[in-house]
C-alpha cells in the first residue's frame, strides 16, 4: 500500500503568500497606473483650459483693437485725405498702439489694397506701398466686413494671423482696410517648456500653432500608444488645441507606488513594525505640533503687520483730508475773490464815465491854442479812462457765468480779451510774445466764457514758468483745418518727468499757492466743446508747449 507525500505546511503556505502578495501589487499597480492616468488627464484639462483661455484673450484683445481703430476718426481720414504727413503721423500712431498691445504689426490699406501706414513704417522692410489685394483677409473684410486669415508674411516671411476690419465712410461706403497680424512665438515658447506636445489646427485640420515648429503648417500627428491627449476647442475660433504627451511617468508612478505597496506589506510581515508605526505616530504627533505653533505664529505676526498697515493707511487718509479741506478753502477765497473783482469792475464804471465827461468838457472848454500841455494832459486823461473801460469790460465778462451752450464762436475776440486780461503780469516780466496771424471770421464750436478761462489758463500758466528767464518768450501758433490747433509754447525749464506724468491729475500742482485744477478744468472744458487739451512730448532742453485743438464751425 503505497503513501501520499507529504506535502510541508510552510511551502504551501509561502506559495500561497507569494501568490497573495503578487496578486496584490498586480492589482495596485493597475490601480495606480490608472489613477496615475485620470491625474495626468486631469492636469491636462487644467493646463489646456489655461492655455486657451491665454489664446483667446490674445485673439479678443487683438480683435478689439481692430474694431476699435476701424472706426477710429484719424484712421478714416487718412484714406480720404492722402496727405504724406497725416498718413505718417497714423503710421506713427499705429506704432505706439502696436507696442501697448503686443501686435506683431499693424497696417491700414486703402481700397485698392495698398499699404498706405504702417506701424513699421520706418523700417527696413516696411509695408507703406505694398499691395495686399491678393490676400483673402483683405477681400472678406471688404465684403463681410471683417475676416481671419493665418498665413506666412509675404516680406517678414513670419508666420502669423491676420485679422482684419474693414474701414467704412459715413455713407457706409467702404474706404479701406485695417489689418493686425499676431504672432505667438511667446505662447509656443512657453508650450515647449512643458513635456508634452501642444498644437492649434484649423478647421481644415492644418496645424498652424504647436510646441514643436516643424510641425506647423503640416496635419496632426497619428496618435501614438502609451500617450496622454486632451484637447478643446477655442472659443471665437474654428480652431482645436490637443495636448499630448507619454505615459511613461504615469507608469513610473504606478511602478513606485507598487513598489512602495510591496515593501509595506513586507514591514506588516514583521513584529517590529508595530513599534517603528507607534514611533512614527509619535513623531507625526510632534510634528504637527511643531506646525500648529508654527502656524500660530506666523498668524500673531501677520496680524500685527496688518494693523501696522491699517493705522498707517489711517494717518496718509487724515492727512489727505487736511489738505483736501485746506484746498477747497484756498478754492473758495479764489472765487470770493473773483466775486470781489467783478463788483469792483461794476462799481468803478460811473466813476471813470464821470471822469471821462469831465476830460472832454474840460478839453471842449479849454480855448483853441491855448495850454497845449493841459490839452495834452486831458487827452491823455480820456485815453487812460477809455483803457479802463475796456479792463473792466473784460473783467465783468470774464466773471460771468457759462451758459453752458457750444455753438459757433469766433477765435479773434476771444484771444484778445485772454490777452488783455494778462498784459499785466506780462509787461511786468518783459515778456515778448509771438502772436499768429487769424484768418478774419475764423470760428470754433465752443462757449465765449470758458473759451476765455482756458486761454488766460494756458497764458498765465507760460507766463508763471518764465518767471526766472531770462528773455522770456511765448509762441503762439495756428493750424486751422477740420480741428483749429492752437499751440501755445515758453523758453522756460520746461516739465520735469514727474510733473508731466500728472499733469492732468486734480490737486497736483507745483505752485505753493495752487491748487492744481486749472489744467484739469481746462482739459474738461475743451472735451465738452468736441475738443482737446493736452501737452506735447517734452524736448531736453526746451521749454514747455501745450496744443489745444476745437472743432471749426462752419
Amino acid at each position: 500500500m503505497q503513501t501520499r507525500p507529504r506535502v510541508d505546511s510552510r511551502l504551501l503556505w509561502g506559495a500561497l503568500t507569494a501568490i497573495l502578495l503578487i496578486a496584490a501589487l498586480s492589482v495596485s499597480f493597475l490601480i495606480s497606473y490608472r489613477g496615475a492616468l485620470n491625474e495626468r488627464e486631469r492636469a491636462q484639462s487644467v493646463q489646456i483650459a489655461s492655455r486657451v483661455q491665454a489664446l483667446e484673450s490674445v485673439l479678443m484683445r487683438q480683435r478689439a483693437v481692430a474694431t476699435v481703430l476701424s472706426d477710429d476718426s484719424t484712421i478714416r481720414e487718412g484714406l480720404l485725405n492722402p496727405d504724406p504727413d497725416h498718413r505718417r503721423a497714423i503710421s506713427q500712431k499705429l506704432d505706439r498702439l502696436r507696442a501697448e498691445t503686443d501686435s506683431a504689426v499693424i497696417y491700414l490699406l486703402d481700397r485698392a489694397g495698398v499699404a498706405v501706414a504702417a506701424s513699421n513704417w520706418n523700417e527696413a522692410r516696411s509695408f507703406v506701398g505694398q499691395d495686399y489685394s491678393f490676400r483673402d483677409y483683405f477681400t472678406e473684410a471688404l465684403l463681410r466686413g471683417e475676416a481671419t486669415q493665418f498665413a506666412l508674411g509675404t516680406i517678414s516671411h513670419r508666420a502669423g494671423l491676420y485679422l482684419s476690419h474693414d474701414v467704412i465712410a459715413a455713407d457706409r461706403t467702404p474706404l479701406g482696410v485695417i489689418v493686425v497680424k499676431v504672432e505667438f512665438d511667446h505662447l509656443e515658447a512657453s508650450w515647449r517648456q512643458a513635456n508634452a506636445l501642444t498644437y492649434v489646427a484649423d478647421a481644415a485640420g492644418q496645424i498652424i500653432l504647436s510646441s514643436d515648429p516643424a510641425l506647423r503648417f503640416g496635419t496632426p500627428p497619428l496618435p501614438r500608444r502609451a500617450t496622454v491627449s486632451t484637447q478643446a476647442m477655442v472659443p471665437g475660433a474654428d480652431w482645436r488645441m490637443v495636448v499630448t504627451e507619454p505615459a511613461a511617468p504615469a507608469f513610473y508612478a504606478a511602478a513606485l507606488t507598487t513598489g512602495s505597496v510591496g515593501f509595506g506589506l513586507t514591514l506588516l510581515g514583521v513584529a517590529a513594525g508595530f513599534r517603528l508605526r507607534a514611533r512614527r505616530q509619535a513623531a507625526r504627533r510632534a510634528e504637527e505640533e511643531r506646525r500648529y505653533r508654527a502656524d500660530l505664529e506666523l498668524a500673531v505676526d501677520e496680524r500685527t503687520r496688518a494693523l501696522s498697515d491699517e493705522m498707517r493707511e489711517r494717518r496718509e487718509t487724515e492727512a489727505r483730508l487736511h489738505q483736501l479741506q485746506a484746498d477747497m478753502v484756498q478754492a473758495n477765497k479764489l472765487a470770493a475773490l473773483g466775486q470781489i473783482t467783478a463788483g469792483v469792475a461794476h462799481e468803478v464804471n460811473q466813476p471813470l464815465a464821470t471822469i471821462r465827461l469831465l476830460a472832454e468838457t474840460g478839453s471842449t472848454l479849454l480855448p483853441v491854442g491855448q495850454s497845449p500841455e493841459v490839452a495834452e494832459n486831458l487827452s491823455t486823461i480820456m485815453r487812460m479812462t477809455e483803457r479802463i473801460t475796456r479792463i473792466t469790460q473784460q473783467l465783468r465778462g470774464f466773471a460771468r457765468k457759462a451758459t453752458g451752450h457750444v455753438g459757433p464762436v469766433e477765435l479773434a475776440p476771444a484771444l484778445d480779451a485772454a490777452l488783455m486780461l494778462t498784459a499785466t503780469r506780462r509787461e511786468t516780466q518783459g515778456i515778448a510774445l509771438d502772436l499768429p496771424v487769424l484768418p478774419p471770421g475764423l470760428c470754433v464750436m465752443a462757449e465765449t466764457v470758458r473759451l476765455e478761462q482756458v486761454l488766460v489758463n494756458l497764458l498765465q500758466n507760460a507766463q508763471e514758468a518764465l518767471s526766472d528767464t531770462p528773455a522770456p518768450r511765448i509762441w503762439l501758433t495756428l493750424e486751422a483745418g477740420d480741428l483749429v490747433r492752437l499751440t501755445v509754447s515758453d523758453n522756460g525749464p520746461g516739465l520735469s518727468p514727474e510733473v508731466e506724468a500728472q499733469l492732468f491729475m486734480p490737486f497736483a500742482t507745483t505752485k505753493p499757492q495752487g491748487l492744481g485744477l486749472g489744467l484739469v478744468i481746462s482739459q474738461e472744458i475743451a472735451r465738452d466743446f468736441g475738443g482737446s487739451l493736452r501737452a506735447a512730448p517734452q524736448v531736453a532742453g526746451q521749454g514747455a508747449t501745450f496744443i489745444l485743438e476745437l472743432p471749426r464751425a462752419a
